[in-house]
Order: C-alpha cells, then structure tokens, then sequence
C-alpha cells in the first residue's frame, strides 16, 4: 500500500506531517479513505487542535469516529476568517459530498431559497429547492443552509405581516379564517389593492436579503411593551425570535455589502515550478463551494488567472456564472472577458480587483487558501521526485518517467468487463488523461472471464492511431508514454508483450507488470521479478499508480452494472417506449403477467396498437 494510501493511524511520522501541515485557524477540514471519498468533514476553531484530537490515545472516542479514524489515509483543509463561516461551509460541503461519517446535515437535495413570485399581481413568498421554477420576474434569495432555521423564519415572517397564506382560495365568495385572525389581508376576495400587498411582500423580501434592522426595531418595541404589561412568556418568544432572525443574518466577513449579488473571488499563489489557484464561490453572501485548479509557475499571475477564468466559465452553466468577480490581480484582458460572460449571462458582469476594505479581505483570505497548498504541493513534489529517481533506478531508464500509463481489468465472472488506463504525469495523477474501455472481445462474456485477451485489446485500442499512421509522432509526443503498468503478473504481461511485438512497439516502450500479492515487478522475458523493497519509495509509487487504476476500474464497471439492473426487458421492443411501458406495466402489474397476455389483451392498454401488441407478444413466444 502507498504513502498515500496507507491508514495515517500505522504510520506516526505521516501522520505527525500531516498534522503539522494544518493552520492553526478556523476552518474546514476533510478526512479521506483510501479510495480517495471524503468520508467525514468537520470544522474547528483551530483546525491544527482539532484534528490532533482524534489521534491521541487518550481521546475517548465512540465507537462511529473510532472507525473512521481507522480508515483515515489524507487530511486536508479549507481555511476561513471565522468560526461562523466555518459553520456555514461545513454545512454546505456535508450536502455536496454526502460523507459517510457524518450523520448530521446530510441530505440528498439542494438547498433550499425563498421564493417570491414577483410576477404575479400578489406575489407568494414560499420555500424551494429547484431555482429554475417560475418566471423572469420571480427573485430567489439564499442558499440557505439550515432548512429548519429558516422554515421557522418564514413562518415567523408570515405571522408577523398579513400574506396570502393559500395558493389558491379555500371559498370562491368570501375570505377565510385566516382573514379574521390578521393573519391574511383577503387577498382572494382582492380585499386588499395588489399595490399595497407588494409593499408588504417587499418588507419580507428585505428580511431575506439581511436587511432586517426595521424588523428587529419593531420586535424590539413589541417585547418592551410586552414587558410592561409582565407578559413575560411573550416576552420570551419574541426574544427568541429575534434571536433566531440574527441568527439567520449573521454577519461574516463573506455577507458582503449588497449581498443579493453573485460572486467568485480567485487568488493563487505560485514559486517558479508550481502555481495554486483557489476559486471560492459565493452566493448571497454565503460561501458554498471552493474550487482548486494547478498549473506550473512559469507564466505571470494575471495571465494564469486569465487562463483559469477562461476556461472555467467556458464549461460552467449560465445559472453559475456570477455577477461581479474578484481577482488578485488586475486582468490584462479583463473587460473582453467581462464583456464575454456578460453576453452569455444576459446583464452585466463586473471584474474587479479590490484593494481595500472587506473585498480585498475576501481576495486575501483566498490567496491564504492558495499558500497553503502551494506548501503541500512542493512537499508532495519533492517526494514524487524521489520516487520517481527511484524508480528509474530500479528500472534502469535512461530518464525519469514523465508519463506513466497503468492498465487494469474489471467485471464479475466476465458479465461488464470493462478496463482503466490511468496516467501519472511527474507523479501525479492527470485525470484529464484517465480513459474507460468497455471489452468488446466476443470471448469474454458471462461466465467466461478472459484478463489476457482484454488487456490484448485494450492496448491494441490505445495505439490504434499510431498503428494507422506510421508517421504520427511518437518519441517526444506527450501523449506517448514513457512506462507502463499492467496490473497483474506474467500472463497479463506477456499478452501485452505479444500486442506491442505484433505492431512492433515493444522496442519504443518500457512495459513492465505488478503483482499484487508480493508487489513483485516483472519485465518483459524475465520468469523472476526484480529484487526490490516494498517499501521503497519507487514502488510505492507503481503500487499508488496500480491502486487508482483499480479504483477507476471498479466504479466503472459498477456504473455499468447498476445501469444493466435498470435497464427493462421491454427496452429490447422496437417502438416501445418509456411512457408505453410504464402504461403496460400499470395494466398488467408485473413483466410476469405482460408475458402471459395475448395480443388482443396487450391491444387494450393506452397507446399500444395491434401491431406493436403482436410484436410484444412475439418477443416473450418467438425462439
């Protein structure tokens, strides 16, 4: 197992640098299995403290962190200004990421943002999770991430100001009881003018977009009153509730001013090698999402900004493109690029470059982001370069591996055999170059599992283009790989071997195999693995390179199976679509049943003719 996999809990040294590695300041941090899944995200006021606990002896854990801790293999870790923005990024990672370790604030859908449909005459202030709902003139404020603060929000809201409180109306010649408790101004009845409910609505919408002193000043003189009168229960209640309003405001150093407006604000930091760019995500005031994007140190940090805001927005939807952008650096080409997303977007995109007050706090929190994993990026570097030197030593190559290449196999008893080719470049993985095969051999099927014919034609497939033109560039073309790996012992290698020696490749390309029970390294022609360690650095990282392509195939042959269970008989029927299906399987409850029916029974279903009942009947009886 590799440094980068091996359980942080076995190794006291890694797990001491690792440690040290976090800051000792609010924030947020993630803890990884080996597979690479986020398992648990917490927050902490000081992420170094916090974390260390989990490790010491002396901590009395329960039995659920016990076992997390155990499969811990990385940490990693966003910083923030504050505890609450710590709070409200955890919140907003567990949803995104679902962590396995973590039982609170899990759930399975977005968050949810107040509507309010400003394109009708009386607008409805309501809670949904799906922004696309509605019409243009319709505003939706949040994200929020505590759906049941803010459930109690609106209603307090809806308690305080007289709204409409049913989409449509209970009576058709009066009001209902809402009407007579205050609660509802008649709007059903158009008892109010559609002017005067709109100032309302609009009290309630400043609620939601934090500007909430006027409410406040009025539960203010409410509880005063209250207190007079020793309405102390009152008293209470309303205290709590302002309490709870503030507490859904609370202000960060990310609720900028005007915090209705979208925002990304992006910083990097660089040496002469390496450049890290954080990407944070804003929206109405919230921090939800942080994005991280590398590249090498040689060009100037406003052209690699440029480069990173580009690309980004080019793959991004509409919906997430925001209205204003803070950078770190004043764009060279900044104006054509706002003009460009402003087209796209539909109104205007701002790129700005703050220098002072709470803007270039935000920039400078980034960039502090940045350094942090810059610093882990050159540590990491420097062992890959290590590794690498050992490698090639072991190996006897000529120089280091740039491009390292592994291939595995993946299926049960041969059913959705599928392979990976993963790519290592200077030691890291380049998942942009990461590649899925599904085995199209006719002898592997289910039943019958053939690893020597499907890694065959895997790499028969992955140099198809060079085998169709002798003239494409090979040594020197960074596609061209410099090693690979077949996961597998001698019989997967010499079927590779035999491929490469057909196309005459072999000669171009260094191929080796390793064996998963002693981690043993096989070359081409050699019956006894080299005499290695396996705890060398070098092999560390073929065995790092071989367990992600292990990974990759795995997930993938998954996804293959889980669609394959999901797919119905019936899709194999010419003409008989989703809906006709789901109409014959409501008819007759089961496929069982639909096979038993005669083509005048199947004729009786909704939409299915004569014709396509004889060619269902023909698919379960003919053969």
């Amino acid at each position: 197992m590799s440094a980068q996999t091996i359980e942080l809990i076995k190794v006291p040294e890694i797990l001491e640098e690792r440690l040290q590695e976090l800051p000792i300041e609010p924030g947020v941090y993630f803890m990884r299995d080996s597979n690479g899944r986020i398992i648990y995200i917490g927050k902490s006021r000081k992420l170094r403290m916090r974390v260390r606990s989990y490790f010491r002896e002396s901590q009395n854990l329960s039995n659920r962190i016990a076992n997390m801790v155990r499969q811990v293999t990385e940490i990693e870790f966003i910083v923030t200004d504050t505890e609450a923005e710590a709070l409200a990024l955890e919140a907003n990672l567990i949803k995104q990421h679902q962590p396995y370790f973590n039982v609170l604030l899990k759930d399975d859908k977005r968050y949810p943002y107040i509507c309010i449909t400003w394109s009708e005459n009386y607008p409805r202030v309501f809670m949904t999770r799906n922004r696309k709902l509605g019409k243009a003139k319709d505003k939706y404020y949040g994200p929020y991430t505590d759906y049941y603060l803010l459930r109690e929000i609106l209603r307090f809201c809806k308690r305080i100001f007289p709204l409409r409180q049913r989409q449509k109306p209970l009576f058709k010649d009066r009001p209902c009881l809402n009407y007579d408790l205050g609660r509802c101004p008649g709007v059903c009845q158009q008892l109010i003018s559609p002017e005067e409910y709109r100032q309302v609505v609009q009290k309630i919408a400043m609620v939601f977009q934090g500007r909430v002193q006027e409410l406040v000043q009025i539960l203010t003189i409410q509880m005063h009153q209250a207190a007079e009168t020793l309405n102390f229960e009152t008293c209470v209640r309303i205290r709590d509730q302002i309490s709870s309003l503030n507490s859904l405001n609370t202000q960060q150093k990310v609720s900028l001013p005007d915090n209705k407006v979208s925002r990304d604000a992006i910083a990097l930091a660089k040496d002469v090698e390496h450049c890290c760019i954080q990407l944070f995500q804003i929206r109405s005031g919230k921090l939800v999402g942080r994005l991280g994007f590398t590249t090498n140190g040689y060009a100037e940090p406003d052209a690699i900004l440029q480069r990173v805001l580009e690309e980004h927005y080019q793959n991004a939807d509409v919906v997430e493109i925001p209205s204003e952008i803070l950078v770190q650096h004043e764009l060279l080409n900044g104006e054509m690029l706002g003009e460009v997303l402003s087209q796209r977007k539909g109104r205007k995109v701002s790129i700005l470059s703050p220098q002072r007050q709470t803007k270039a706090e935000l920039i400078e929190m980034v960039e502090r982001n940045a350094e942090y994993e810059l610093q882990r990026m050159q540590k990491l570097s420097d062992h890959n370069q290590q590794s690498m030197r050992d490698l090639a030593m072991v190996l006897n190559l000529p120089e280091l591996p740039h491009r390292i290449e592994c291939y595995d196999i993946s299926h049960i008893q041969g059913s959705n055999a599928v392979a990976s080719q993963v790519v290592f470049i200077d030691g890291f993985p380049a998942k942009q170059h990461y590649r899925h095969y599904k085995i199209r051999n006719p002898e592997v099927f289910i039943g019958h599992s053939n690893d020597f014919a499907s890694l065959a034609e895997v790499i028969q497939r992955r140099f198809h283009k060079y085998i169709e033109n002798s003239q494409l560039q090979r040594i020197g073309n960074p596609d061209w790989p410099d090693l690979i790996v077949i996961d597998g012992g001698k019989g997967q290698l010499s079927s590779v071997v035999a491929v490469l020696q057909n196309i005459n490749f072999l000669e171009e390309l260094q191929v080796i195999s390793l064996a998963k029970r002693r981690e043993e390294i096989f070359l081409p022609g050699k019956s006894q693995p080299l005499k290695t360690h396996s705890e060398q650095s070098g092999v560390k990282l073929l065995r790092r390179l071989r367990d992600e392509a292990h990974r990759f195939a795995i997930n993938f042959h998954r996804q293959q199976r889980s669609q394959k269970l999901k797919q119905s008989g019936l899709d194999e029927i010419p003409g008989l679509g989703h809906h006709r299906q789901k109409k014959l399987l409501e008819y007759f409850r089961s496929m069982s049943y639909i096979g038993q029916a005669t083509p005048k029974q199947l004729s009786e279903v909704p939409g299915i003719g004569p014709r396509l009942a004889q060619e269902i009947y023909d698919y379960f009886h003919v053969n």
